[in-house]
């Protein structure tokens, strides 16, 4: 039987959430879920100028929106509690302690410029910038005079210099570093802070994480993380790297190039279920190909062997936008109605919404298109281009007789006319006048609703009803008779 899961999210509140937050978190917390495990939220926030209450803030609001919630964290507590990194500086100050007592580690008293120069020698020397090791082997009395004196200094874990280091990957294999490669890096920072790689080491273990589901660009940090989990005699979780969302030059993905906050996605009025679905199309597939699946089936179904580690998933927008209009079409009309008031349609618009819902459905991708879409149901249009009322190949003389044509046929009609009684005169003009039909109905369209692409027409003018269809000809005759 497989055992439990314990995975985790750990994410830095430097700034807006992001959707490699949540890439990482869909994989993370599906395999939490399949094996009746927990799924943690830690909040690294060991940058301490950058890091802040609004950000942590916005993490949790953008996860639990996505549905990606956490059986542990900040905000629920725990078991392994204090979640936030920030708030565990004593357990960190222990274990380098430990580390530094047992010769894996040591203090390091090189002065930012002298770092500076170090780098800028290998630079000039077309060496690769690293640490070169000044305080590595220093005397024992010289570096116990420094620290009573209380010099300002790091500690840096010691990295054997010879050989090489090799860990398996759940999703990639075997794979090894040389250990004259790797540099000794930073373990507790001159402000007694711990880096990511101490307190990620330190907080998995205590954590009880057993798998370890990021992103690829922690691969090279993983040989670092081995020795520190040698150095404090802890066994590793399993790693599994999965690949790197990028922007359409395959360069990693960015605020540049690519929206990365999940806010623009709630701004713009994404189902979350679709951007989960999305999320987890770019880095894993179902056996059965499907593209549409909801996280359940994605949680009976997950299996790290089918993570595709060449892959070099695309973050397209063009595609999100394509599964989030399938979902909204597969939504009932009463769902989908308070999907969009939720999102801040206006209440006072709601029995129209519930009106118009049934011939927009198909157009829609996402909710912030709903109300320019259909603004023309509640306002007659009035300051559009009236050049927009002329076909192509036509003159304002056709798009006159056309509009006053139809216009005289209104009064014929029922009272409450149905879309297939205004499509009937439409017809009946085009035919009678030997006219294209659809350079009436672009005239009609533009008339009535004030543009080109619009919602199905004669279905919008049975809603708009017979009176208002007719002032809003009236003004589009008047406006063809301006000086152009």
């Amino acid at each position: 039987m497989t055992q439990p899961a314990r995975t985790r999210i750990a994410p830095s509140p430097t700034g807006d959430p992001h959707v490699g937050t949540a890439y990482v978190a869909v994989f993370n917390k599906a395999l939490a879920m399949q094996t009746g495990g927990q799924f943690v939220l830690r909040i690294e926030d060991t940058d301490r100028e950058r890091s802040t209450a609004a950000s942590e803030a916005a993490i949790f609001r953008s996860l639990a929106w996505l549905g990606l919630g956490w059986d542990e964290g900040p905000d629920v507590g725990g078991p392994h509690g204090p979640y936030r990194q920030s708030e565990r500086l004593d357990i960190y100050h222990d274990h380098v302690k430990r580390m530094v007592d047992a010769g894996t580690a040591y203090p390091c008293f090189c002065t930012p410029d002298e770092l500076a120069a170090m780098r800028q020698r290998q630079k000039e020397a077309k060496q690769p910038p690293r640490y070169d090791g000044t305080w590595r082997d220093a005397p024992k009395a010289k570096v116990d005079e420094w620290l009573r004196a209380g010099k300002p200094h790091v500690v840096r874990l010691r990295v054997p210099n010879e050989g090489s280091t090799t860990f398996t990957d759940e999703v990639r294999g075997a794979i090894t570093f040389e250990n004259a490669n790797i540099d000794d890096q930073v373990l507790l920072k001159g402000d007694g802070f711990p880096t990511y790689h101490l307190a990620n080491v330190v907080d998995d273990h205590l954590m009880g994480i057993t798998h370890v589901i990021r992103a690829e660009e922690w691969i090279s940090s993983v040989p670092k993380h081995v020795f520190i989990y040698d150095a404090l005699g802890y066994p590793m979780p399993k790693l599994a790297h999965v690949p790197l969302l990028r922007n359409k030059d395959k360069s990693k993905i960015s605020k540049r190039k690519n929206p990365v906050s999940i806010d623009w996605y709630t701004e713009k009025g994404y189902l979350p279920e679709a951007i989960v679905n999305f999320l987890a199309l770019l880095g894993y597939s179902l056996e059965s190909g499907e593209e549409i699946f909801d996280f359940a089936t994605l949680v009976e179904q997950f299996s790290i062997d089918r993570i595709n580690p060449s892959a070099a998933p695309v973050f397209n927008l063009e595609k999100l936008d394509w599964l989030n209009g399938e979902y909204v079409r597969a939504m009932s009309l009463d769902a989908l109605a308070e999907r969009i008031l939720a999102f801040g349609y206006p209440a006072d618009r709601a029995d129209m919404l519930r009106r118009f819902l049934p011939i927009v459905q198909e157009r829609i991708k996402t909710f912030d298109e709903v109300a320019p879409m259909t603004d023309f149901f509640f306002a007659d249009p009035t300051d559009y281009d009236p050049e927009l009322l002329v076909p192509k190949k036509c003159d304002r003389a056709f798009a006159r007789e056309a509009l006053r044509g139809f216009a005289d046929r209104l009064p014929a009609l029922d009272a409450a006319p149905t879309g297939a009684d205004y499509e009937a005169a439409v017809d009946a003009l085009a035919t009678e006048r030997e006219w294209k039909r659809g350079n009436v109905f672009m005239c009609l369209r533009v008339a009535v609703t004030g543009s080109k692409q619009t919602p199905p027409l004669v279905e919008s003018m049975e809603i708009l009803g017979r009176d208002a269809v007719a002032r809003r000809l009236e003004h589009a005759i008047t406006r063809l008779g301006e000086t152009a």
